[in-house]
């Protein structure tokens, strides 16, 4: 084929211009992500019962509906949190890949299986099932600078014309608006309800009779008389639509007594749906909605588009309202790939400059750097025809890829420059020699490179998905590479190269002096080669001890699963007492955020007041605090501004705040560290749980690898217990159903029916008034009616007794479960703290049980995938060079070479205190590949120069000496392409260092070891099977 080429480069051409053109088509219709869909897709079921408590909750709603969705096809774990709010979600985890729509669609029908037997206020207010990732992709909000509106009218206004506008934005999984729309509110007055004789039942009946939808049909209708020749349809007023008609609805009226209507016993105003939030923009109120990604859809894209659609409804505010975006995640996600483009370019560079310097003319550089951008274009291509984006995982196989892809060129120019130098050819000679000499290597090394990431397609989960983004990214970009090595470079040689003695000049004088003292190197090197290879023995004994070394480096390398990474903001928990009010957890936010106010690396902050990742409730709140651009903070971290914000919180009483960074991947988990389920399997019951999550977590906070581990959730609070003397209140004629609703009601609320409010229907709900909900003995106050029509107290049946109960409870995989959370300890990995825990857990009772969730679940998959999938790539690498050499003894020559790199990962990681993460172990696995590249190149040829009839010693040295320049260049190439990755700054700095401090460490080890011991391994092992050969022979003729 490459003679082909070099025959006709035209041709060679118009296919590098035609994968140039496809590849600039294809690069602005590829999505932009920070990651692929690496996180498993998730549904969020969610379900409201006001008034009831935790434990109502649990039993009567969230274990039946689990029954039901345990069996759901696909299924990777499920978990729920009831709390003290009436409101439960159940979040149920799928494998990755598994199509969402149909998912949502499986839950609904399970749903749908359990849905009457449950709790007609649950059937009432209806079940959400919604697709969304658990992490926040941004929030909006809606303020009013001058103060013209309140936060009611705020929110309600949001309700109505700004929610479901952004539902519609295509990516929206989920738009949670914290505040809600209006509501009738109906607030009784339980003494007036006494002294006209009317019940709590009395006031919902009249309100459901009163306030209907009636349609009565039209006259004249089918089956008519003959004689009918119109029709009319009939209209009935039966849904009220104002305040003042609700005021005047009758609940009582008799001949003999005056009329009393609801706002005789009631005070009825327009007010919220729900006061269990309160937002707070940089300190002013404010309302908004947090928004949740539907699984699969991109960040970028969908954050660009609610921009824009608040820029089209901005132009219909009222006047005095504006929109805001306090937070957003999706200014870092394009800055990480714009710092990866950056360190693309900065690689290109450097590995350019690599080129000039070792082959000194423009002309021959210019060609690496011709088909590079080609190969490279072709591998968008083929990405846009494999449905994937342009990520940090692809990007970085392209970087990687780089330094391998100027490779097969650069082997192909030294060839063709060496041949015209030494055997004075001309261009097109020295090419069709070259090629001949090189071409089976470039296609054995093409096999190997391509083969060795082959098993990392193969990988499963979401550590799967990562693999494979990088290794086709690679692959296609390395096969790409020697395609054109064999097509386009071989022509570019023929026709760009000019014969030796043409150019003079300065870069003459440059040459001259460079080969000068590279011709002493490689004379030094031929010396050192020829000591070694006296002394095979000796260095077999050294490379076992270098693998020894290697065996230890990687078994006590900590492990972790991503890179923490500054994604340029930090969330905060705050928490108070179970017993807390809203006004005492609004005095502890003030203090937070005049703390927040004085730090000069923030840019924003928002908080909500009554929401928190562990629970909601009027004793919680949480922030998210947007700091500064990167090159604005001074090298302030956002881990430094967590830590200091939670130290200075930490002399606040009454109030516990825990500020954490986001985890890597924000569809895993809600922030870093490690989440841990404490499950109860036994039946042992809530406090015997507590009890063991207790003494588990002071274990943790003593183990030296675990720091900061807590409960994370609202725990225990105190609580009132109302007693009612069924048999009692029976014999008094009242019925428990009026006694359970009366107390519901007024403790509570009711949510009755629906009105339309200014063309949207809302809902009518009735509670007892403030004033008479404050204290225990208001409620044994309240009055019900037996069935003579007495009013009778609750006190005259009902006792009460203060006791402790949980705030929140949680289930795990249908078990009852405690959810710890907790970090790695100063200087440990993620992967030692889990370990510790797993070595804690072993010692927990009879009937408790631990599991891993979110990224620490995927952690544990990527720690059991490793060894084997090492294992499968130098398996597939050793058998893919055996049916190229038709050898089994050769290929060990090539393998044996691999520890030597993966020798130097292992030291540059633990020199720079670094873990055994996801990208590490990319890094090793390309490690293999290209550590094999070299040897091949020795390896090959000597083979070559022996089937010539040259000795084995003799072809060993001359194939290391003549095939030193060409690998010194590409590996120097290789390294400085990751250079960049090592020295990254700003937004996904810790990401690139991961991945380019093991590759940069283990081609510097795999390059100066090899150069030395692949000679020996190809020495060793010839005379190893010439012995066994020689052997044999004997034995048959004997």
């Amino acid at each position: 084929m490459p003679h082909f080429f070099i025959e006709r480069p035209i041709f060679a051409w118009v296919i590098a211009l035609f994968i140039v053109l496809t590849g600039l088509f294809s690069i602005p219709r590829l999505p932009v992500a920070q990651y692929p869909e690496v996180a498993p897709p998730g549904i969020i079921i969610s379900v409201s019962y006001p008034g009831a408590s935790p434990e109502v909750m649990n039993t009567s709603v969230v274990s039946l509906i689990e029954r039901e969705i345990s069996s759901v096809d696909n299924l990777l774990y499920f978990e729920s949190s009831s709390d003290t709010t009436g409101m439960a979600s159940i979040t149920v985890t799928f494998k990755p890949g598994t199509d969402i729509k149909l998912a949502q669609m499986d839950l609904q029908n399970q749903i749908k299986i359990v849905e009457s037997r449950l709790p007609q206020s649950v059937r009432q207010n209806g079940i959400n099932v919604e697709a969304a990732n658990s992490g926040f992709l941004m929030m909006v909000g809606l303020k009013s600078p001058s103060g013209a509106y309140q936060e009611a009218d705020l929110s309600d206004y949001f309700a109505r014309n700004v929610t479901d506008e952004l539902r519609r934005v295509p990516g929206v999984g989920k738009v949670q608006l914290f505040g809600g729309e209006k509501a009738l509110r109906i607030w009784l007055d339980p003494m007036k309800l006494h002294s006209y004789g009317l019940s709590v039942t009395d006031v919902l009946s009249a309100i459901s009779q009163q306030n209907v939808i009636v349609s009565p049909g039209r006259t004249g209708d089918e089956p008519a008389t003959s004689s009918q020749e119109v029709t009319y349809p009939i209209t009935v007023k039966g849904q009220l639509s104002s305040v003042e008609e609700f005021r005047n609805i009758t609940i009582k009226s008799q001949v003999s007594a005056a009329r009393v209507t609801l706002a005789d016993v009631a005070r009825v105003e327009s007010g919220l749906q729900s006061y269990a939030f309160g937002i707070r923009e940089n300190g002013v109120p404010a309302t908004a909605a947090a928004i949740q990604l539907s699984p699969g859809a991109n960040a970028i894209s969908t954050a660009s588009g609610i921009r824009a659609r608040l820029t089209e409804l901005s132009g219909v505010l009222p006047e005095g309202m504006t929109f805001t975006v306090p937070f957003d995640t999706a200014p870092f996600v394009k800055l990480s790939i714009l710092k990866v483009v950056e360190t693309f370019v900065e690689a290109m560079v450097l590995v350019f400059f690599v080129m000039l310097l070792f082959l000194h003319k423009i002309r021959c550089t210019l060609i690496p750097a011709i088909v590079a951008p080609v190969a490279l274009l072709g591998t968008f291509t083929v990405m846009l025809l494999s449905g994937y984006s342009i990520n940090i995982l692809t990007m970085f196989g392209m970087i990687l890829a780089i330094g391998i892809i100027v490779d097969d060129a650069i082997v192909v120019v030294e060839n063709v420059e060496r041949l015209m130098e030494d055997k004075k050819m001309s261009p097109q000679d020295a090419t069709r020699e070259a090629m001949r000499e090189i071409t089976p290597a470039i296609i054995g090394i093409t096999l190997v490179l391509t083969a060795v990431f082959i098993p990392m397609a193969f990988a499963s989960g979401s550590v799967g998905i990562i693999y494979r983004q990088f290794s086709i990214s690679m692959a296609i970009s390395i096969l790409l590479s020697a395609f054109l090595a064999l097509t386009l470079t071989p022509a570019l040689c023929a026709t760009l190269l000019k014969p030796h003695g043409i150019h003079q000049g300065k870069s003459s004088v440059f040459s001259a002096w460079f080969n000068a003292h590279f011709h002493r190197l490689t004379s030094f090197y031929a010396t050192g080669l020829g000591f070694v290879l006296k002394r095979t023995g000796r260095m077999m004994m050294i490379y076992a001890a270098l693998c020894l070394a290697l065996f230890a480096g990687l078994s006590t390398l900590p492990s972790s699963f991503l890179p923490d990474e500054d994604q340029g903001y930090f969330m905060s928990s705050i928490q108070l007492p179970s017993d807390a009010t809203m006004q005492r957890t609004l005095k502890v936010v003030d203090t937070f955020e005049e703390e927040i106010a004085h730090r000069q690396a923030v840019e924003s902050n928002i908080m909500i007041l009554g929401f928190g990742f562990s629970g909601s409730g009027q004793n919680s709140a949480m922030a998210f605090t947007t700091l500064k651009d990167w090159k604005q903070r001074k090298g302030t971290t956002a881990q430094e501004e967590a830590d200091h914000i939670q130290s200075q919180m930490a002399n606040v009483p009454d109030a516990v705040t825990m500020s954490l960074l986001p985890p890597a991947i924000s569809d895993m988990g809600t922030s870093s560290g490690f989440t841990y389920y404490l499950q109860d399997r036994g039946g042992k019951g809530y406090q015997a749980l507590k009890k063991a999550a207790d003494e588990l977590i002071v274990q943790a906070n003593h183990n030296p690898h675990l720091a900061d581990v807590y409960i994370d959730g609202l725990g225990e609070g105190t609580s009132l217990s109302l007693h009612v003397d069924r048999e009692k209140a029976e014999a008094m004629g009242v019925s428990f159903d009026e006694i359970n609703q009366t107390i519901s009601v007024a403790a509570g609320s009711n949510y009755v029916n629906d009105y339309t409010n200014n063309g949207r229907v809302q809902q009518v709900i009735v509670q007892a008034d403030a004033p008479y909900r404050m204290q225990p003995e208001q409620l044994l106050a309240l009055s019900v009616k037996n069935r003579l029509g007495q009013m009778l107290p609750l006190s005259a049946f009902v006792t009460l007794s203060w006791n402790v109960a949980p705030q929140q409870l949680i289930r795990y995989q249908g078990y009852p479960a405690i959810r710890i959370t907790g970090s790695s300890a100063q200087g440990k990995s993620s992967g030692t703290a889990m370990a510790a825990m797993d070595n804690l857990a072993k010692h927990l009772p009879p009937g408790f049980a631990g599991e891993w969730a979110g990224s620490s679940l995927q952690e544990k998959e990527s720690a059991s995938q490793l060894p084997g999938l090492i294992v499968l790539s130098v398996l597939v690498v050793f058998m893919v060079l055996a049916a190229l050499y038709e050898s089994w003894s050769i290929p060990f020559a090539v393998m044996l070479v691999v520890p030597l790199g993966l020798l130097g990962a292992v030291l540059a990681v633990s020199v720079t205190n670094m873990t055994n993460d996801v990208f590490f172990k990319v890094g090793l696995i390309t490690l293999i590949g290209l550590s094999a590249k070299n040897a091949i190149l020795i390896i090959e040829f000597a083979r070559q120069l022996m089937k010539e009839g040259k000795s084995l010693i003799d072809a060993t040295l001359t194939a290391a000496k003549l095939r030193l320049r060409p690998i010194l260049m590409t590996s120097l190439a290789f390294t400085l392409g990751v250079v960049p990755l090592m020295l990254a700054s700003g937004a996904s700095d810790s990401t690139q260092h991961a991945i380019g401090t093991g590759v940069f460490g283990g081609m510097i080890s795999g390059t100066l070891l090899a150069i030395f011991f692949v000679p020996v391994f190809f020495v060793t092992i010839t005379r190893f099977t010439g012995m066994r050969k020689y052997r044999l022979g004997n034995s048959r003729n004997g």
